[in-house]
């Protein structure tokens, strides 16, 4: 099972994402062992996850999100920042 997901940072930035562990990665990228973003931009909460089958669906649905201004992705998502 894969995961695309939406981190909320210490600096109000969001970061998108995907993994096959959500615990986990979650736990990486607070510690800085994550993406390269993450260990100088904290994360503080999840604040969007979706199952996805595949990896493959999981990257397209990353892609899409990252293709959004931050207000669509707030709007559509319906995220609470």
């Amino acid at each position: 099972m894969w995961h695309t997901y939406i981190l909320l940072c210490r600096d109000n930035t969001l970061y998108t994402g995907i993994t096959n562990n959500l615990k986990k990665r979650f736990h990486m990228h607070t510690h800085g062992k994550g993406g390269a973003y993450t260990r100088s931009h904290k994360p503080q909460k999840i604040l969007y996850k979706k199952r996805a089958a595949t990896k493959s669906e999981a990257l397209k649905h990353e892609a899409e999100i990252k293709k959004w201004s931050r207000t669509k992705k707030i709007t559509t998502l319906k995220l609470k920042l």
